[in-house]
């Protein structure tokens, strides 16, 4: 059963078309990837289903509801989180502070409550680290809860945006390039630990991704994309030997990957 249908999906900048009849379906409990070229309209795809681009044609559905036009806010709230190409951390506020304002959103008192410190509303808010601690540890980081998030090395940054993504309790998890900057030592590691939260928390992933490591070992189903249009779809078998794919961007020399063994 799908759960994302993006149905002739297209976002015009003036004249520039970031991407034109963009159509797929991500079915729940999927790892699925996005591929291609800088600039192959990717990211506006991301910005697109989380609402932060307002669509230009075509439609978004999730859960069988259009939430083409829809703010961020609303769309976080039915249940899409994500992380962003460029880290975009709390960076003054400690790793647990980062981790436990994601939880909040699902706890609710009231202006009363949180002024006067109320014995409820305490109690609240121990629940609410508890429950952002489970979420460090689910990515090897409760025992830097006290450090401030741009203390971090950048690889743990990039967990820490994962698990703050994760405590908004989502369907789905979008991932932008969650390994960037990393080497391939560390690339490889991340692919586990995304298989690893995916089977977890049963949560459908999106992850777009260059390390090519990371998306033929773990993605169900790939979709490459090239000057904003559909250049190929399949299994991580199919894309890696699709000629089109190979000559547009990985490259008549590639050497295949293969999936990390569940």
């Amino acid at each position: 059963m799908s759960i994302i249908q993006v149905n002739r999906l297209s976002k015009n900048f003036g004249g520039i078309k970031a991407c034109e009849n963009i159509t797929f379906n991500v079915d729940e409990g999927q790892i699925f990837g996005l591929i291609g070229p800088n600039g192959a309209g990717k990211t506006t795809i991301f910005n697109l289903i989380t609402g932060v681009y307002k669509v230009s044609g075509g439609e978004i559905l999730f859960d069988n509801k259009d939430i083409s036009g829809q703010r961020p806010d609303r769309i976080v709230k039915q249940g899409i989180s994500r992380t962003f190409q460029n880290i975009r951390l709390f960076n003054k506020l400690s790793v647990l502070d980062n981790v436990s304002i994601a939880v909040d959103l699902h706890h609710k008192y009231s202006l009363p409550e949180g002024l006067l410190r109320l014995p409820s509303t305490l109690k609240k808010e121990a629940a609410i680290k508890e429950k952002a601690m489970t979420f460090l540890g689910a990515v090897g980081l409760s025992h830097l809860s006290t450090a401030r998030a741009d203390s971090l090395p950048y690889g743990l940054q990039r967990k820490l945006e994962i698990a703050r993504a994760l405590a908004l309790s989502p369907k789905v998890l979008l991932l932008d390039e969650p390994a960037a900057g990393m080497n391939p030592e560390e690339s490889l590691e991340l692919a586990e630990l995304i298989r690893k939260l995916h089977k977890q928390y049963q949560i459908t992933t999106l992850l777009i991704e260059h390390h090519m490591d990371v998306i033929m070992s773990i993605c169900e189903k790939i979709f490459c994309m090239n000057f904003g249009e559909k250049l190929a779809e399949g299994t991580a078998d199919e894309i890696q030997v699709n000629p089109d794919v190979l000559k547009a961007y990985l490259g008549e020399g590639y050497r295949r990957v293969k999936n990390i063994e569940p």
